[in-house]
């Protein structure tokens, strides 16, 4: 009779404590529905999210449908890059200091072995968004044609984040000297003046081997 007893007093213990958490839930936050409508929406708009895209707008939009290619590099029209006539994968920005004019943001090309892939500082300076778009551009590529295992690409990518970080402050110069980021593979990474082309700036550039077939 007692083990009844407590049965009974445990079980509307539970029912008790249930009842007034739903009612916390209900009177703190947002209804189911609406939460869920939001979830969804954040999660549509980081798995739609391209790199080669700075408005908010351009990240909803589905990838641009371009020719098929046999370029090692042509996954980047999925990211909104396109493929200009020398060769090379290019992805372009608006200027948001002056309407209608547009400059090259990222630019990849195969070169004897390596892939030398850069971003584009306009007059010295990233735009909004160029800092993580930049880093994610060099790790795609860093992860799809290196040799590398997860630790090695973490440690990679910290070591990036610090020089565009450093560049982003003032503390790196322009310099043709490239650093080493990792030495099985000869990754180098430099900050240097634009010796060509229209863009008036500077670049961030790795250089990378790709693996021998």
């Amino acid at each position: 009779m007692n083990i009844i007893v407590r049965l009974v007093g445990a079980i509307a213990l539970q029912i008790s404590a249930i009842a007034t958490m739903s009612t916390m839930a209900m009177a703190n936050d947002k209804t189911p529905q609406v939460y869920n409508q939001e979830t969804l929406a954040a999660s549509l708009r980081k798995t739609t999210q391209r790199i080669c895209s700075l408005d908010p707008i351009d990240n909803l939009l589905p990838p641009v449908q371009t020719k098929a290619s046999n370029s090692l590099l042509s996954y980047l029209a999925e990211q909104g890059f396109i493929q200009n006539q020398e060769g090379s994968w290019v992805c372009y920005a608006n200027d948001p200091k002056k309407e209608g004019r547009y400059f090259t943001l990222f630019k990849v090309k195969q070169v004897d072995g390596r892939l030398i892939a850069s971003s584009f500082l306009d007059e010295g300076s990233l735009i909004q968004g160029q800092e993580n778009r930049s880093l994610d551009f060099f790790m795609m590529l860093i992860k799809r044609h290196m040799n590398t295992s997860p630790e090695n690409r973490q440690g990679i990518r910290r070591y990036l984040e610090a020089f565009v970080s450093l560049v982003k402050e003032g503390k790196i110069k322009p310099t043709r000297r490239g650093f080493l980021f990792d030495q099985p593979n000869r990754g180098l990474v430099l900050y240097h003046t634009l010796s060509s082309g229209n863009l008036k700036g500077t670049g961030i550039t790795i250089n990378i081997s790709l693996p021998k077939s």
